[in-house]
């Protein structure tokens, strides 16, 4: 078990290494190709020639492409200091730049966005999970039933429906309609109930979405599970049902269904831009949508490292999942 642990946190390095190298490249390398200057986006195209070279100076854009890598690379973790222009600035580790807009370092502003991002994907992936996995098995178990029928077409028009209709609709009917449910944003330490009202709509709507995709992957690996030799071997050893879904099926069923709750988890937490733009939350999503429409590049540069990172470490909690799960993990 500590050797496949070892295995798997370097190769989780090096592909950290990798992501900030790919990150840099998208971001400081392809825009200078098509002739963007990134100093004049800094600065404004209104500005002079002189202020354009001093900010060109200030972030190292001058340097060669390995020094630029290295000064990224080593901001991310302790840090760095821009000088230029007889201005001399130093950005607490990890620094991913200052906003071109508000010239506010990037990392405070998306931590202040962060928590409303990882509430709202945490919520969500309980609810898409229990309901989720809990019809899809259902769904396997009586096939062909006006149930397995039913949680089908439930699963097919939460898959086919986009988030932005079924989060207006939620809205129209629950929070203006019928008035059950205030939907406006509170902050946690502020309220706690007022908190959980302003995310329940946005939690039901983000869930239906992945709980439709994850019923279907649950039925179809089930169904595929319950026609083994050893299922039909423990039923023949005169086991309960209930033993034999929840211990021995269910076991195997959980494999694809982790697969796919790391890569979606990870995903959500750097931001969830539909979700967030119909219920207008302050999360990362809005940030990186208004940070698009501003060409705001180092907000952008964060939450894309954010969301990276956040993949990586779930696809890290996945593989040590799997080897809780299925032990022949650890010899692969």
């Amino acid at each position: 078990m500590l050797a496949y642990l070892i295995r798997r946190l370097f190769a989780a390095a090096v592909m950290l290494v990798v992501i900030v190298m790919v990150v840099f490249g998208i971001f400081f390398l392809v825009p200078k190709w098509a002739g963007v200057d990134i100093a004049t986006s800094f600065v404004g195209k209104q500005a002079d020639p002189a202020a354009v070279e001093a900010v060109r100076q200030k972030l190292g854009l001058s340097d060669p492409i390995y020094a630029q890598v290295w000064h990224f690379f080593k901001g991310i973790f302790v840090g760095r200091t821009y000088s230029g222009g007889g201005d001399v600035t130093h950005c607490a580790a990890p620094c991913f730049g200052y906003s071109f807009r508000s010239e506010q370092a990037v990392w405070p502003v998306l931590t202040d966005r962060f928590p409303v991002t990882l509430g709202l994907a945490l919520g969500a992936a309980v609810l898409w999970l229990v309901f989720g996995v809990a019809a899809g098995v259902l769904s396997a178990l009586k096939r062909g039933t006006i149930w397995d029928r039913g949680a089908m077409v439930v699963a097919l028009a939460g898959v086919s429906l986009p988030i932005y209709f079924t989060g207006l609709l939620s809205l129209a009917i629950f929070a203006f309609g019928l008035k059950w449910i205030d939907a406006q944003y509170v902050p946690l330490d502020q309220s706690v109930s007022g908190w959980f009202g302003g995310m329940i709509l946005p939690w039901i709507t983000l869930a239906f979405l992945y709980a439709a995709m994850y019923a279907r992957i649950t039925r179809a690996t089930m169904l595929e599970i319950l026609g083994e030799d050893y299922i039909r071997t423990a039923r023949a050893k005169g086991l309960k049902e209930q033993v034999v879904i929840g211990k021995h099926a269910m076991r195997s069923t959980m494999t694809p269904i982790l697969t796919m709750l790391g890569m979606d988890l990870g995903a959500l937490i750097g931001g969830a831009i539909l979700t967030e733009s119909t219920f207008n939350l302050p999360g990362l999503g809005r940030a990186v949508l208004d940070a698009i429409r501003n060409q705001d590049l180092p907000i952008i540069l964060g939450v894309t490292l954010i969301t990276s990172l956040a993949v990586l470490l779930a696809n890290l909690v996945v593989d040590i999942l799997y080897a809780v799960i299925d032990p022949r993990v650890r010899l692969t």
